[in-house]
């Protein structure tokens, strides 16, 4: 149980530290035109899961009510 625990945060750890890595490394050599497409998905990304895993259940859960 503690093992599956530690594995789910350690996955999504370990994928933040290295995608982070690799734009803290290459943000110099990366144009700015590809900066700001990288920024665009990252950003419909995090919009998607908002409403997806906040916003959806959310309003699911206030029908009930």
């Amino acid at each position: 149980m503690r093992i599956n625990i530690f594995e789910g945060i350690l996955i999504p750890f370990v994928g933040t530290t290295l995608g982070a890595a690799c734009v803290f490394f290459m943000r110099k050599t990366l144009s700015k035109s590809v900066q700001r497409a990288l920024a665009g998905f990252a950003a419909g990304i995090m919009v998607a899961a908002s409403i997806w895993s906040l916003l959806i259940p959310a309003i699911k859960q206030s029908e009930n009510m």
